[in-house]
């Protein structure tokens, strides 16, 4: 599946390092790119555009502005040097939120996501999807629901399913549950944990709370966190 993106940043350097990035990325293609939103509008309105790689700050009208004037936006990833636009951002259903100057690795995950979600609304819902795993613990297999997951640790040598009614210790590997798990419904908020999003109480710093649990989100990972977690959820005045 290939998807067709178009950039638009009123930055040289910015529009051309995502051009590199782009052409590195196969299931890519680029449709077209603008210094000026005003000068994409058009291409949107008549053209087929999956993908929107969208810079917030530009002169005469921010990305968010030029946004709320599109009645069928594509899939959007905020491109931005102001970190303070995180959560205005997320609240527009954006894929990702790309903060300048952003890796390839980085660039990689939120072009992945974005993939994911297509191919997820152009295939067929599956019939008779699982809703547990099962698990060797304590010599017996157990089986665990995944809405009974609080969150998963990887521990040194062993990986423990904390739910709702008690702490299961594996020996298992972290990727291997990770696999098993619906992305949808669980979040990686740091190399050793993933925590179920409907589950999660609040969020204060770099820490998530589920009941008397305190779960770290790690810098990396904390935009694709909130993003995932808020989405369009936050009420405002």
């Amino acid at each position: 599946m290939i998807l067709r993106c178009v950039i638009i940043d009123d930055e040289p350097i910015a529009r051309k390092g995502l051009k590199e990035y782009i052409q590195d990325a196969s299931f890519l293609q680029l449709a077209g790119e603008f210094d000026n939103p005003l000068k994409a509008a058009d291409m949107l309105v008549r053209e087929k555009i999956d993908l929107l790689f969208l810079d917030i700050q530009m002169p005469k009208m921010t990305g968010m502005e030029f946004l709320k004037t599109l009645s069928h936006p594509p899939m959007v990833i905020f491109t931005t040097a102001y970190p303070q636009y995180a959560v205005e951002g997320f609240e527009w259903n954006a894929i990702d939120y790309l903060l300048k100057p952003f890796s390839f690795e980085r660039f990689w995950k939120a072009v992945s996501k974005a993939r994911g979600m297509q191919e997820a609304i152009a295939r067929p819902a599956p019939i008779g999807e699982p809703d547990h795993f099962f698990i060797k613990t304590d010599n017996k297999l157990v089986k665990v629901l995944y809405d009974d997951i609080l969150f998963v640790e990887a521990l040194q040598n062993y990986v423990a399913v904390y739910t709702t009614s008690k702490k299961y210790i594996t020996y298992l590997t972290f990727h291997s549950i990770e696999a098993h798990l619906p992305p949808a419904r669980f979040i990686r908020t740091h190399k050793s944990y993933l925590v179920a999003a409907n589950k999660v109480e609040s969020i204060e710093g770099n820490e998530i709370t589920i009941g008397t649990h305190h779960i770290p989100i790690s810098r990396t990972e904390r935009e694709a966190v909130l993003q995932q977690l808020i989405q369009n959820r936050l009420l405002r005045r």
